[in-house]
């Protein structure tokens, strides 16, 4: 176990450059982000090859980092015995409206499902069984569990790999010589130095894009923390690449999901796991107007969608109706509560709330980057290499494989460390370019050298982003729906905001992250409304809808969105490519 230490934050100032000490670390295998898919990279690395020297840096503590961290109720995706591979790629298929969908990444994902699943019970993940001792299932695929120690489960393998876990440091930007991905930097978010990992091979799992648009599903005043993603998860890892060239796929077909209102809780907890319905104020069955597409079975982007429908017709609010249950099972779910959302059980008490006897309001979130759930991310070959030579993706960073889920991002996890060895194995070690270093720094920390003038904090620059999205980029206020006129209007103001990038200022340490991490969500928010611009049909209802294209597409547009920066004058293209149905049916039916 190598788990360097952290200090105490510092009270850091630095008046230059000079007075930030760099720090040079050198590896085989570098992973950037020690969530679930870092940490299965880490295990599978050092099972195929113990000797290779793996770093992992994590902006966080890996014991209880990622969108794990708090825990899980479920493992979303689980092949039951009757099931194969293929029927489990079908289904997400059918999830996403027939596709498109990298159907070879999924299959390869799938193959190796249920044995990252049985890994981590073998680890110590209480998997919950029947009296015959079958694996409980709470729908088609998805399994319940005891997860509130998942995430501690899977660092604590990582960490017995010997990786060297750098905790606290936040990863800022790619390395790239003579076209290929040579590490990363990154700063201490407690120390201040300025980390150069130099690898043979970086695998970014860094998690999803949260905190993009403004949140409606939360009495907050910090717009980003009462999100229903991991809201320190903020789309880094693609702004990494994207800011060095790779290209990224899919970004316009969004993860939205039905929320409760006002404190953010699960709502397939209820709906999935306890059959209560989902009806407006009318008192009316929501999902009865959609039994042609499945009812209360249909695809997820339907039921998302859904109530912000009966909300926009004037029939909301609407609810999950919870008065029907037994008091057995009205108890049951509270304890499913407990495991995955504790506070929802709090928020509920402190409003004298019965579920029992008063229906949970709900409402659709904000809008997330997120390759785990939906498809957007790197395009990846089969070995999950980025089109950036070097350059791995695992987990939600990933594009083309939607509905992978914790199941599926430790798979990915696993393939894309077989990727990484079998390139390190044909490739020398890296040298590095001292120019683009020092240009890097530079970037990183000049919101920390020019705190002393007068400019922009970060929360103010992430506060404008959320909402310049939410109102032009198809947020929740919006209900979801874009045109061409605000996605123009969109991409003009984050122009601006990237040309007010030099008026950052941080005061200290944090400040400096949140500064960093503003910059990433702004850059990635310019391709989530290109994508959004450049597919001129609505396939995805509220995922992704264009009232101006209101109706699907297929002769123009079953094909994926590609977008790519130049990374020399910062200018976004976006283009297609075909989408290839590999597994024979009906691409709409599971």
């Amino acid at each position: 176990m190598a788990r360097i230490k952290t200090t105490h934050a510092v009270d850091f100032r630095p008046t230059s450059l000079n007075d930030i000490e760099t720090v040079e670390v050198t590896a085989d295998l570098l992973i950037i982000g020690g969530g679930n898919a870092g940490c299965f990279v880490a295990t599978e690395t050092a099972r195929l090859n113990p000797a290779a020297k793996i770093v992992i840096v994590e902006k966080a503590d890996i014991m209880r980092s990622g969108a794990c961290s708090a825990g899980m109720d479920a493992i979303n995706t689980y092949i039951p015995p009757n099931k194969t591979p293929e029927d489990l790629v079908r289904w997400s298929r059918s999830q996403v409206g027939g596709g498109p969908l990298r159907e070879d990444l999924a299959l390869s994902n799938a193959q190796e499902l249920n044995e990252c699943v049985e890994d981590l019970e073998r680890w110590g993940l209480p998997i919950l069984r029947d009296e015959q001792g079958n694996i409980r299932y709470r729908g088609k695929w998805d399994i319940s569990i005891h997860g509130e120690q998942l995430k501690p489960i899977m660092a604590e393998k990582a960490l017995e790999t010997g990786a060297d876990v750098y905790n606290r440091v936040a990863a800022t930007g790619l390395l790239v010589h003579n076209g290929r991905c040579t590490g990363a930097t990154g700063f201490g978010v407690r120390d201040g130095k300025f980390y150069v990992f130099r690898a043979r091979a970086t695998v970014v799992s860094t998690g999803g894009a949260g905190t993009l648009y403004k949140s409606y599903t939360a009495d907050s005043t910090d717009s980003g923390s009462q999100i229903w993603m991991c809201p320190y998860c903020v789309g880094s890892g693609y702004a990494m690449g994207l800011r060095q060239g790779a290209e990224l796929s899919s970004l316009e077909q969004r993860w939205v999901a039905t929320r409760t209102k006002d404190f953010c809780g699960p709502v397939d907890t209820i709906s999935v796991g306890y059959g209560a319905p989902i009806i407006n104020s009318l008192g009316e069955r929501v999902m009865s107007r959609y039994e042609s597409v499945g009812g209360d079975a249909a695809p997820r982007y339907i039921r998302a969608n859904a109530p912000m429908e009966e909300w926009l017709n004037g029939r909301g609010p609407c609810f999950c109706d919870t008065t029907n249950m037994t008091p057995e099972k009205t108890k049951a779910m509270m304890e499913d509560y407990l495991n995955e959302r504790p506070s929802f059980v709090l928020f509920l008490a402190s409003r004298g709330q019965d579920p029992s006897k008063e229906p949970i309001e709900i409402f659709g979130s904000d809008p997330y980057i997120m390759g785990g759930h939906t498809g957007g991310g790197y395009w990846v070959d089969m070995e999950r290499m980025t089109t950036l030579p070097g350059l791995f993706a695992a987990g939600e960073t990933a594009g083309g494989n939607p509905n992978k889920f914790v199941g599926g991002c430790c798979a990915e996890g696993k393939l894309a460390a077989r990727g990484a060895l079998a390139y390190m194995a044909v490739t020398d070690a890296p040298e590095l370019d001292a120019a683009q270093i020092a240009q890097e720094k530079e970037r990183v920390y000049a919101p920390l050298l020019t705190r002393e003038e007068e400019g922009v904090s970060p929360l103010e620059m992430k506060e404008r982003l959320q909402r310049l999205m939410d109102e032009y980029a198809g947020g929740s206020s919006q209900f979801y729906r874009v045109n061409e006129q605000q996605l123009d209007y969109a991409l003009r103001h984050i122009k601006i905001l990237q040309s007010q990038f030099k008026h950052l200022r941080a005061r200290d340490l944090h400040d400096l992250m949140q500064a960093n991490e503003t910059m990433d969500r702004v850059d990635v928010a310019e391709a989530v409304v290109h994508h959004l611009k450049a597919r001129k049909e609505t396939r995805w209802a509220g995922w992704q809808t264009r009232s101006d294209y209101p109706q699907r597409d297929d002769e123009n547009f079953d094909c994926f969105v590609e977008s790519r920066r130049d990374p020399a004058t910062g200018e976004m293209t976006t283009f297609t490519r075909p989408y290839e149905q590999l597994l024979p049916g009906d691409r709409y039916k599971p």
